[in-house]
């Protein structure tokens, strides 16, 4: 009679050790999904904003060239601008990137950003020659690295898009 009970308690104790478990685990899996969501939605909102900076900065930077071509600025403010303050920048936004944590599903979509951005960057060191100097083979060179640029952003969005529908349940 006692070896019984103490198979049923032992069963009993066993039953519940297991029930604990499978409980803890369901809500370990479901809080852990729960923060995947919230960093997901914290580095989207993180990758929107860089690339909102970017495209100020971009406008900026165009609405100075314009301002130059137009005579409103010289040549010299132009210059001093792009090497005290645009470039410089350009060189923060690149470094945002390197300070992004992407989910894995979207390292590779942001290489090509950050790709995209340093394309962009050296582009507009370029064109910054050519208006120096007045070199026709730098605003070449400007403009082709301006077509890279818009490559790797498309492919960067491209992937981006992928990463983002393989995450949807």
């Amino acid at each position: 009679m006692r070896k019984t009970r103490k198979k049923k308690r032992s069963r009993t104790l066993g039953i519940i050790a297991i029930t604990t478990f499978i409980i803890g685990l369901s809500i370990f899996y479901f809080y852990s999904a729960e923060q995947s969501k919230i960093r997901g939605f914290d580095f989207g909102n993180e990758i929107q904003d860089i690339q909102n900076e970017l495209k100020v900065e971009q406008n900026t930077f165009y609405s100075k060239i314009n301002m130059f071509n137009e005579g409103i600025i010289s040549k010299k403010e132009f210059l001093l601008y792009s090497e005290e303050e645009h470039l410089i920048k350009m060189e923060e936004i690149l470094e945002k990137y390197n300070k992004l944590m992407p989910p894995d599903a979207f390292v590779s979509s942001v290489k090509l950003f950050r790709m995209s951005t340093d394309s962009q960057l050296e582009s507009d060191k370029h064109l910054i020659k050519w208006i120096e100097y007045e070199d026709g083979a730098e605003k070449i060179r400007s403009e082709e690295l301006l077509q890279q640029s818009f490559e790797y952003e498309m492919a960067a969005l491209s992937l981006f898009d992928e990463a983002k529908l393989q995450k949807k349940p």
